[in-house]
């Protein structure tokens, strides 16, 4: 067995975000967005603050010294690029709102129409194989490669505010999420390890909370992203069969 914590950088590509609710039917198309590391403090490693960042956690359980399930959770931010401007396609029956769209496309710069965040986070709470290989073993140190695939499902606390309405910010299972995924590890002592990993992956995510109340608006989005993470971890009970 062995657990692992780290921490990501993450990109996604550009997604059509569509917005339905009371008065409103629309979409925002090729919409571009980044993520949101912590700048490098202590709250990487202060147990108050550790979740803070973007992090990653592994449990990975053996059932053939080649093969492991890992189940883990992906906490990385999406944040909406503010300054750009999105085709729109749809309507809007607030003639506020409707008026900010000119020419098909509508100016997010100025935040009155909509920001749109998931940074507390996008988590992806998965399970996958995956397959190891060793390619070095010496004493106290050892190399392994890893391949493997996963799946999980989407549990963001979304930051969302739309037409002004009082920004949405809860946890809300909002769809799913599959991956591929590489990474080496660096074993020493025959327990502690260090890993880094790469991940590949799409999100499709059909129900995210755009309001605070129990009305039926949400908006509707998917993507695919890659993750690069980096951490360390601990090797519990380590006995390779010959």
């Amino acid at each position: 067995m062995f657990g692992f914590w780290g921490w990501n950088r993450a990109g996604f590509s550009d997604s059509d975000i569509r917005f339905k609710g009371n008065g409103y039917d629309f979409t925002l198309q090729n919409v571009k967005a980044h993520d949101r590391p912590s700048e490098l403090t202590w709250d990487y490693i202060n147990p108050g603050q550790i979740s803070k960042p973007q992090f990653n956690f592994r449990f990975g359980y053996f059932f053939k010294d080649d093969l492991a399930l890992v189940v883990g959770t992906d906490h990385m931010k999406y944040v909406m690029d503010q300054d750009q401007t999105a085709k729109f396609n749809g309507n809007i029956s607030d003639p506020t709102y409707a008026a900010m769209v000119q020419n098909g496309q509508v100016d997010l710069s100025s935040a009155e129409f909509l920001t749109f965040e998931h940074t507390d986070g996008l988590n992806y709470v998965n399970a996958g194989i995956e397959k190891y290989k060793n390619i070095l073993s010496r004493k106290n140190f050892d190399i392994h490669w890893a391949y493997g695939a996963g799946a999980g499902v989407l549990f963001p606390k979304s930051n969302v505010k739309l037409f002004g309405n009082e920004r949405s910010d809860r946890f809300h299972v909002a769809g799913f999420g599959l991956d591929a995924r590489a990474n080496i590890n660096l074993v020493f002592w025959n327990h502690w390890m260090a890993r880094v990993e790469g991940k590949f992956g799409y999100i499709n995510m059909p129900d995210i909370k755009t309001t605070l109340n129990n009305k039926p608006d949400k908006a509707s989005q998917d993507f695919v992203f890659y993750q690069v993470n980096f951490g360390i971890g601990y090797v519990f009970n380590r006995k390779l069969k010959n």
